[in-house]
């Protein structure tokens, strides 16, 4: 089970948040009933968005993997 505060990775693109499949979130809250809230944000701090979502849209970071840099359109 994923935690509060614990990295995750998005499974699937969220278009109309910027978002695409491998990017790079934190849960914010765990809900009692399953999913999660997530917040990606850019690495100078801009928000791109807080979603609730479920576990399949993320899985947990695993060990020895590297997050990667891309731009957001």
């Amino acid at each position: 089970m994923i935690k509060e505060l614990e990295t995750v990775v998005l499974t699937r693109d969220i278009l109309n948040h910027r978002l695409k499949r491998g990017d790079v979130g934190t849960i914010v809250a765990v809900h009692p009933g399953g999913g999660y809230e997530v917040e990606f944000v850019t690495l100078d701090g801009e928000t791109l968005g807080v979603l609730s979502l479920t576990s399949s849209d993320v899985r947990k970071a695993e060990k020895g993997e590297i997050p990667h840099v891309r731009a957001v359109a």
